[in-house]
C-alpha cells in the first residue's frame, strides 16, 4: 500500500475537482502562489490550513498527513 506525501495529495485532490492554484487558493483563503508552494513541497502548511483543506475536499487530516489510504487504512510506520 502507497501513501503519498501532502504535497502529491493536494495536487490530485484538486485536479480531481478541475480547480485551477487560484480557484482553490479563493476557497480556502490562501494566496494562489501558497498553494503552489504547498504542492511544490517548498513549504508545509499550518494545522489552520490542514484543517482547512480536509473539510474543503471532505477528506481526514490522518489521509492528508499521509497516515491513512484514502480508505482509512492506517500506514504502518
Amino acid at each position: 500500500m502507497i501513501f503519498m506525501e501532502f504535497s502529491h495529495l493536494l495536487k490530485e485532490l484538486r485536479k480531481d475537482k478541475n480547480l485551477t492554484h487560484e480557484q482553490l487558493a479563493q476557497k480556502l483563503g490562501y494566496s494562489s502562489a501558497i498553494i503552489g508552494h504547498w504542492e511544490k513541497g517548498i513549504r508545509e502548511p499550518k494545522l489552520s490550513a490542514i484543517k482547512a483543506i480536509a473539510v474543503f475536499f471532505d477528506v481526514s487530516t490522518d489521509y492528508l498527513l499521509g497516515f491513512e489510504d484514502e480508505f482509512g487504512a492506517k500506514a504502518k510506520i
